[in-house]
């Protein structure tokens, strides 16, 4: 009669702790499956999440869950100012509920690249309750003052095809870098 046998698990053990990293080119096509899949994200082309990754990487973040990308933002410097806008944060089903909004957000501004910023802006629609809940916490947790104010507007900016966008503008503490690492 064969002895009963025992398998080790050899398989790397699934970690809960997603690492966050500059994107590279060919992360492209990862990140604009994870946007389509986070609804109600505007979808861009491939081709602009591939172009964000390469020319926009010092200013863009991604978070990797057991080698897979499950969390995105892009951002950029504002050309001619001290302020950072954040145009998205996505962040897949399979890593909801740990913070990783908040965690990339506090990476990004913690970069040297973003060691200017006085200010972090984003734009957000007035129904959009997920990105609100995202910045005001964010606000919160740096210490910064949060205002908005209808920015691109449905008529003016969308030919009535898009609900007004609302500038938000949070405050950057001198000491947010500080805090961003602790």
């Amino acid at each position: 009669m064969p002895r009963d046998s025992v398998q080790k698990d050899t398989a790397k053990p699934r970690t809960r702790t997603p690492l966050l990293r500059k994107p590279e080119a060919t992360d492209g096509a990862a990140i604009w499956e994870l946007i389509k899949s986070c609804k109600p994200l505007d979808e861009n082309s491939m081709y602009c999440n591939l172009v964000q990754a390469d020319h926009f990487a010092d200013t863009c973040v991604v978070a990797e869950l057991d080698g897979e990308i499950v969390g995105w933002v892009s951002g950029h410097m504002i050309p001619n100012e001290n302020e950072l806008f954040v145009w998205q944060v996505a962040v897949g089903s399979q890593a909801r509920g740990l913070g990783l909004g908040k965690k990339m957000l506090m990476a990004l501004i913690a970069r040297e690249e973003c060691a200017g910023a006085t200010h972090l802006k984003t734009t957000i629609t007035a129904d959009n309750d997920a990105s609100w809940g995202l910045f005001k916490s964010f606000a919160k947790a740096v210490g910064g003052a949060l205002t908005d104010e209808p920015h691109f507007t449905r008529d003016d900016h969308f030919d009535g095809h898009h609900a007004t966008e609302h500038m938000v503008t949070i405050t950057l503490p001198e000491t947010v870098a500080l805090k961003a690492v602790a």
